[in-house]
C-alpha cells in the first residue's frame, strides 16, 4: 500500500521539485543546458526520500483516527 501510494506521490512532488529548481536556475541567470538538467535531476532524486516520507506520514494520520 505505501509504495502506491508514494510511487503517485512521487509523480506529483518530482515535477513540483524539477520545476522549482529549474526556475531557481533560470532566476539566477544559468540559462544554458547543463544548470537546467542538473536541476531537473537534483529535484527527480530528492523527490524519492520525500514522497517515502509523506506517504508515511499519510498512511499513519488514517491509520490513527
Amino acid at each position: 500500500v505505501m509504495i502506491r501510494l508514494a510511487s503517485i506521490l512521487y509523480s506529483i512532488i518530482a515535477t513540483t521539485l524539477s520545476g522549482s529548481l529549474i526556475v531557481a536556475a533560470l532566476t539566477m541567470g544559468y540559462d544554458t543546458l547543463m544548470p537546467i538538467l542538473i536541476g531537473a535531476g537534483v529535484g527527480a532524486i530528492l523527490a524519492v526520500p520525500v514522497s517515502v516520507v509523506v506517504a508515511r506520514a499519510i498512511i499513519r494520520e488514517t491509520s490513527a483516527s
